[in-house]
């Protein structure tokens, strides 16, 4: 079983984060697997199995469970490193030299794509679908790495 989180913390001026990866049905059906998705109400449903606001305990049972977890740069790939259950981080314009761990399958289609200052908030930075790897390059990466 593969976990996705699809999605970034939401913006509070309701435009889309650009961290969220915009290729997941493309990549969902190139998955030869069951896959549960994980996420918060309000978020858009991509698989079947969906859970909704699980608690830190149940989050944590699920991923000491999985194969492995296909995440964007968000709360997924921290809490997922802090158990030791290593996975794929899709990035864009968030620099995975700050803000990811080395254990994790990085994915970032050009460092050219960086915010300048990582430390501002997102909601001044449009989300751009051209700044992310395409889903064949995760399907690589998790063949390769997640046999």
């Amino acid at each position: 079983m593969i976990i996705i989180s699809p999605y970034s913390k939401s913006l509070r001026n309701g435009k889309t984060n650009p961290k969220n990866y915009p290729y997941w049905k493309e990549l969902i059906r190139l998955i030869d697997e069951p896959i549960v998705q994980v996420g918060i109400d309000g978020e858009e449903q991509l698989v079947d199995d969906f859970r909704k606001n699980l608690t830190l305990d149940e989050l944590g049972k699920l991923v000491d469970q999985c194969k492995t977890w296909i995440s964007c740069d968000s709360f997924m790939q921290h809490f997922c490193w802090d158990r030791k259950k290593y996975g794929i981080v899709l990035w864009s314009v968030s620099d995975p030299l700050i803000f990811g761990h080395p254990e994790n399958i990085n994915l970032l289609k050009d460092r050219n794509n960086l915010v300048e200052n990582q430390f501002l908030w997102w909601e001044d930075t449009e989300h751009d679908a051209n700044k992310f790897v395409n889903p064949e390059i995760v399907i690589e990466s998790l063949n390769a790495n997640f046999p």
